[in-house]
């Protein structure tokens, strides 16, 4: 079987126990396993298809109980290292009232940072698996080569490549390193999952549509342009499908788009895609994958923090068809 590669940080998300105050006023919070590869690790995996997690954590108590979530979940951790260089990485998140996120982040350097590019072996990857990564771990250190490497290897292998940049600019040291190390890492995916928040900062584009196909870059073949509760919009080139989302009582939106591109990725392993029928297996194919990933991603919102958020393959299609 086939098998979704996700590379870059796995972390302890606290999330507050009240909604509604700025992080420096919360007063208590409850620990839960996050990080958005390992989040979309983890809804592959709990969808039914092989997932594989790259990263090096801490040799701390947090490390420890990351590698006993993924594993409970399903994801294979034989890829994942440990370190006492560093500590796993902590992230702090405050809550709107309507479920919107602050974060502080602890991580100067944390361990996913000091994974090293020889650390990875070219027999991992096969002609049909998928390599996911997002934006966080892009900053300057040994992973951000380590990425490098691993998607030159999953292309010489034959797999596809998926990029969700999920900018967290706390991260960085000025917004322009954010966006210059986004900017060179989308020509090289075949997948580009970006939210509406996202675009302008990404692409500098105030016009969506120019944006949107500004993406069309390098090895660029489809864009997955999402809205939140409104739903997300699938481009490939000279060609574009709409679809709405799922309205759903909202508790915590962290953690929702990564469920979301897991949904979709999950229904691209089922249909063994490749970079070579990609285009082919999207337009025929468009309006399941979307509702897939909606309903991914709406339930996850139902519920505080993000893998322990996860819906079952069941509850997604029971949202989808409720009959």
């Amino acid at each position: 079987m086939t098998k979704l590669y996700a590379i870059g940080e796995v972390l302890i998300d606290f999330i507050p126990q009240q909604k509604g105050v700025s992080l420096k006023d919360v007063v208590s919070f409850e620990r839960a396993p996050g990080g958005a590869p390992a989040n979309v690790a983890a809804a592959v995996a709990k969808y039914g298809h092989n997932a594989s997690i790259i990263t090096k954590l801490g040799q701390d108590s947090f490390g420890d109980f990351l590698l006993e979530v993924l594993n409970d979940v399903g994801v294979e951790t034989d890829k994942v290292l440990r370190t006492a260089e560093a500590n796993t990485a902590l992230a702090f998140v405050s809550l709107t009232e309507d479920g919107e996120r602050e974060f502080s982040f602890y991580r100067k350097p944390s361990a996913d940072l000091l994974f090293q590019e020889d650390e990875l072996e070219a027999d991992w990857f096969h002609k049909g698996d998928i390599l996911h990564f997002c934006s966080v771990d892009l900053v300057e250190s040994p992973m951000k080569y380590a990425h490098k490497k691993a998607i030159s290897l999953m292309k010489n292998s034959g797999g596809l490549i998926s990029f969700d940049p999920n900018v967290r600019l706390p991260l960085w040291d000025n917004p322009s390193d954010c966006r210059e190390a986004i900017l060179e890492f989308i020509p090289h995916a075949h997948v580009v999952k970006i939210s509406d928040e996202e675009l302008e900062f990404i692409t500098g584009l105030t016009d969506t549509e120019q944006a949107i196909h500004s993406l069309f870059t390098g090895d660029v073949q489809a864009v997955i342009f999402t809205k939140g509760a409104k739903g997300a919009d699938l481009y490939v080139k000279g060609q574009k499908w709409e679809s709405k989302g799922y309205k759903v009582e909202v508790q915590d939106t962290t953690g929702a788009g990564d469920a979301f591109i897991g949904g979709f990725l999950y229904q691209l392993l089922v249909f063994g895609t490749t970079s070579e029928n990609l285009t082919n297996v999207l337009a025929e194919n468009y309006e399941q994958f979307l509702q897939f990933a909606n309903a991914s991603g709406a339930l996850t919102t139902t519920a505080k923090g993000a893998i322990s958020a996860l819906p079952t393959k069941e509850q997604v299609l029971q949202l989808i068809d409720p009959s």
